[in-house]
């Protein structure tokens, strides 16, 4: 396509030069008040059947939900204590998210807005992927350095994966069909087959210090690893099986967003600080550093809307109030109708 083209022209001068920065920009569109307090957020997910983005508000213990399109407050779910992940499923209309002050998994009807089932989730769980090819949600259990499978058609849990360390985030590959686990204290990704539940491959990630974050490049057989320990972020070829680059970013990266059209990773940290890469489209697994504002205090939290390729990040306290921002990449071209 012509914009991809348009880009790659664009990145192969800007790569040798500064100019990226008077390029490509993060602008900032607007700001949302949020309700409550200025506690902590977590994880945010997006659903594009219904332009909500579902905002987990940690401290609060609720799950805020924004309507994209409208820019606007819709809803917010009640009885989510420690609410960490958040993961919208529109194939099953049906939204879910971990509660760790209960240690459970949360089932969420999007139309009431309210929570419909309650699931065992381990010890302190975490993140959520779902793979479709057996309905399974599997269930990063931090603490308990395990993945919680769970049956999606009987809200069961269906089998406990030993991880060998604390789980970070769990990401599914399409690709593949694969689920990718990071584990922070055996700096490892592990590699589970969903249609056994069992590890098939330990992955190390050198120079990566406490794997966190976690997203895949599926087209790209590529995954890119939060490293919590060395403010960095690492690229994993899935192919080869191994790390062939490594970039800085902010303080104790967190929650990571891959928008796959124009091949952007976001990667936000604790010290709100936001680093946006681009996948070079000549040197395979390497990431050019687009630009890296400092979001708001505490942004390490990130969404992206799929339609319109804005994120949203969740900011503890402005002028003393919880804002949600909305942010465009501006300098891209736009695909082609």
């Amino acid at each position: 396509m012509v914009y991809r083209l348009l880009i790659a022209a664009a990145l192969v001068i800007l790569s040798g030069t500064s100019a990226s920065a008077q390029t490509l920009t993060l602008q900032k569109l607007a700001d949302y008040s949020l309700p409550g307090d200025t506690s902590r957020y977590d994880y945010l997910s997006f659903d594009p059947t219904s332009n909500r983005m579902y905002i987990a508000h940690l401290g609060q213990g609720v799950i805020h939900v924004f309507d994209t399109q409208a820019k606007k407050l819709v809803g917010t779910v009640e009885g989510v204590a420690g609410v960490h992940g958040v993961l919208a499923v529109p194939e099953l209309a049906l939204v879910y998210a971990t509660a760790t002050n209960d240690n459970t998994v949360k089932v969420i009807d999007p139309q009431s807005l309210s929570v419909i089932a309650t699931i065992p989730g381990g010890n302190y769980p975490d993140g959520i992927a779902y793979a479709p090819s057996v309905g399974k949600l599997y269930v990063s259990d931090e603490r308990g350095g395990t993945d919680t499978v769970i049956d999606t058609a009987t809200n069961e849990v269906v089998a406990t994966i030993a991880l060998g360390g604390e789980a970070g985030n769990t990401a599914f590959d399409p690709a593949s069909g694969q689920i990718y686990v990071a584990v922070q204290t055996q700096n490892q990704l592990v590699v589970i087959d969903p249609a056994s539940d069992a590890v098939v491959a330990l992955l190390d990630t050198p120079g990566c210090i406490s794997p966190h974050g976690l997203v895949i490049d599926a087209e790209h057989r590529l995954a890119f690893v939060g490293c919590q320990g060395n403010a960095r972020v690492a690229v994993v070829d899935l192919d080869s099986t191994r790390v062939v680059s490594m970039q800085s970013v902010g303080r104790t990266p967190d929650v990571l967003v891959y928008e796959p059209e124009h091949r952007m990773l976001y990667v936000a940290a604790e010290d709100g600080i936001v680093s946006l890469f681009t996948e070079d489209f000549l040197e395979r697994g390497v990431l050019r550093l687009v630009t890296n504002p400092n979001a708001g205090p505490i942004a390490h939290s990130i969404g992206l809307d799929t339609t319109t390729r804005h994120v949203y990040i969740p900011t503890t306290n402005i002028l003393g109030a919880p804002v949600l921002r909305e942010f465009s990449l501006q300098g891209l071209p736009e695909p082609d109708d």
